[in-house]
């Protein structure tokens, strides 16, 4: 248990800083920003409590909130991602298939993993772009924004799934 706490803190903080110091400075082509620290809540255990993951969450959200002096913006959008996560993974995988409790590319597969992260990183980023946006004014580049960051986030998370298995 301690374990598994100690080594999820030293994730949560490397994904933080990466995110803080490398990630956040990235802006390709002026849309195109990966948010990679929600790896974290999208390798929570399934068996965890929905209170736990959201509070894992809400403290890596507001991490990089601090680092990149945004006001709660990433926060919010890390509790939504906890909150809907379950039903996400419901959407993908039976509850019989995680055996170790742990969606992964090993125990999902690659198809339900990929539909799993990339509904996860839409799901995020559109909470993300509508609250820091807050106004309808300009549907389409928040939509490119959305579509963009996500293909990349997506990308990264499947890379680093793979390398780490």
């Amino acid at each position: 248990m301690v374990q598994t706490v100690l080594f999820r803190l030293l994730w949560m903080v490397v994904l933080v800083l990466v995110q803080a110091l490398v990630l956040n400075n990235v802006n390709i082509l002026g849309y195109i920003t990966p948010y990679l620290y929600i790896y974290i809540i999208l390798k929570a255990d399934v068996n965890e409590s929905r209170n736990s993951v959201m509070l894992w969450a809400f403290l890596c959200g507001i991490l990089v909130d601090i680092f990149s002096d945004s006001p709660g913006i990433n926060a919010a959008s890390s509790v939504f991602l906890a909150f809907v996560r379950p039903n996400v993974l419901s959407l993908f995988v039976s509850r019989d298939a995680l055996e170790q409790g742990v969606p992964s590319i090993k125990t999902i597969g690659i198809g339900a993993f990929t539909k799993y992260v990339s509904v996860s990183a839409l799901l995020h980023h559109s909470f993300l772009v509508a609250v820091s946006y807050f106004s309808l004014t300009s549907v389409g580049e928040m939509i490119l924004r959305v579509v963009l960051s996500s293909v990349l986030t997506v990308v990264f998370i499947l890379l680093i799934d793979n390398i780490r298995k």
